[in-house]
């Protein structure tokens, strides 16, 4: 098995920490995805929370935010789901557009000024697979790149520089990222390496704790497994902050009864209340692949895309008033997505099929209310292949949080999306505090110049014996090999790299020296 096949098939990107708060599995993240380390800024000094809630299964949004402004159309595509017209919940000072009536939490906060709507969220080219396009929204990528990184992870590695070296420490003592639930998400992990272990039984989860290791021999694969040990090792150390953490908060408001979605925000809320310095938090709910059976004929305001979106409806509510009472809502903002939409056409299931673009929302009290983009236009002759074609596309709003929440500077944050979208003016960015580098462990690999046109000189340092420098783009493939050897002694060397034929781009030079790595970012430049 090749190195990096060993690395990726082997260790999942989370460290499970059994039972920690009020029963559920809390995975804690690294981020370790590699980024232009050489332009990026300094570490921004915030404490903004992102929550991001996953809808999985592919969202219809026509029937969640309903388009009264034509009606009549709406409900020619599809009359044997379509919601009627009195029973859409109406929005203040937005006649046009409605919601599904099972909606009433999230209609009060619109109307109180704490959710934004985008319509019709997408990208081009859009793919229709369950797991291809979920990776899509999570990697960031276009329809036609697969990458093996996620878009926070990319992030937060260029907050946290240097991550798992050095951490925790007594700057980030906790966790970069916290995902609540049994689903492993690309949406945190980095291009080259999965930075955590599962934990699939006690024993194996007290040999972890307790720090005791089985030998391992001494060939390429024990020196992947003694690094993999090492880093499980300290993600577990982070399970007694969470407990912390969760123990110090005593009270909560009120959330409801046999929501699953509601029980994961809760545990959120405590966390950030309990003073984890912990940036984004992951929760996930469906499945919303309603192919039939997706209303009852009887009543359409009732079935189950009904009981979905108000299970998401009352838990969001439940969750933005909890922050409030907590007296953290200052802090946190929190977003929807799902991998797709369905088509306008209603099937003769009485259900929708894959489709494209779709709404996703914004809540709490650092956005900017309001419902963003049009309705969509339905043709008067439509086929069961229409699909609602996207307004905005979905990394124009990574990048708007990015931008205007955790303050990422515009050439990071070019580098995080590996293009230039556009920002929106959806979330308030007056509370941008400034900078504050978050180092951590020593700089062990470097190259110059960086920028690099054609060669690029690699700098490394190595404590002994076998030293290891790839050479990955940015979809994960090992492209070169500049470095494979063993070296007497300890010392810092230099190592030429020509990437004269390489095209223009990211690359990430690999430095792994027994239990220790590092990735670092380059740029090839004309």
């Amino acid at each position: 098995m090749k190195r990096r096949d060993f690395l990726i098939k082997s260790i999942p990107a989370a460290a499970i920490l059994p039972a920690i708060v009020d029963n559920y599995s809390v995975k804690a993240f690294n981020s370790n995805s590699p980024l232009l380390q050489a332009l990026m800024a300094p570490g921004i000094d915030t404490d903004h929370v992102l929550v991001i809630v996953q809808l999985s299964g592919g969202n219809d949004g026509l029937n969640t935010v309903i388009p009264i402004s034509n009606y009549s159309a709406y409900y020619n595509a599809r009359t044997n789901i379509a919601i009627p017209e009195n029973k859409i919940l109406s929005l203040t000072g937005v006649p046009q557009t409605g919601l599904h009536p099972g909606m009433t939490g999230m209609q009060s906060m619109f109307n109180d000024g704490k959710l934004a709507i985008l319509q019709a969220v997408g990208y081009p080219n859009p793919n229709f697979s369950h797991f291809r396009a979920t990776d899509i929204w999570m990697s960031g990528s276009d329809s036609n790149v697969e990458l093996t990184s996620g878009w926070a992870g990319r992030y937060l590695n260029t907050e946290y520089p240097n991550f798992p070296v050095g951490y925790p420490n007594s700057s980030m003592t906790d966790p970069l990222a916290i995902q609540i639930g049994s689903i492993t998400s690309l949406t945190l992990q980095g291009p080259s390496i999965s930075m955590g272990m599962s934990i699939t039984n006690p024993t194996s989860f007290y040999n972890l704790i307790n720090n005791v290791q089985d030998p391992v021999p001494d060939t390429p694969a024990g020196n992947e497994l003694t690094y993999i040990r090492t880093v499980a090792s300290q993600t577990n150390a982070y399970a007694q902050r969470v407990k912390d953490a969760a123990n110090a908060v005593t009270q909560q408001s009120t959330y409801p009864t046999n929501n699953p979605l509601a029980d994961q925000l809760k545990i959120v809320a405590r966390l950030v209340k309990g003073g984890l310095k912990t940036r984004i938090y992951m929760v996930s709910y469906g499945s919303f692949d309603n192919h039939s059976l997706q209303v009852n004929a009887s009543d359409t305001t009732t079935g189950t895309h009904a009981k979905l979106l108000t299970t998401v409806s009352d838990a969001i509510k439940a969750f933005t008033d909890d922050c409030n009472f907590l007296g953290i809502g200052s802090r946190v903002i929190g977003m929807t997505f799902s991998e797709f939409g369905r088509r306008i056409k209603s099937n003769s299931s009485v259900g929708t099929d894959h489709g494209a673009a779709a709404p996703m929302f914004l809540f709490g009290q650092g956005v900017v209310p309001g419902l963003y983009g049009t309705n969509p236009l339905i043709p008067a002759n439509i086929t069961v292949n229409d699909n609602i074609p996207f307004q905005y596309d979905f990394r124009s709003v990574y990048a708007s949080v990015l931008a205007n929440w955790f303050c990422v500077p515009a050439d990071t944050l070019q580098t995080v999306l590996m293009k230039n979208f556009q920002t929106l003016n959806i979330v308030n960015n007056s509370s941008c505090t400034g900078s504050n580098p978050n180092p951590s462990g020593d700089n062990l690999i470097s190259n110059y110049p960086n920028p690099f046109t054609g060669s690029t000189l690699l700098k490394f340092t190595t404590k002994g014996g076998h030293t290891l420098i790839q050479v990955i783009d940015m979809t994960g493939r090992v492209i070169a090999t500049p470095v494979d050897r063993d070296y007497p002694s300890a010392g810092t060397f230099t190592q030429s790299f020509d990437g004269e034929g390489l095209p223009n781009g990211v690359y990430y030079a690999r430095l792994q020296n027994g239990a220790t790595q590092q990735v670092k970012a380059m740029l090839k430049v004309r």
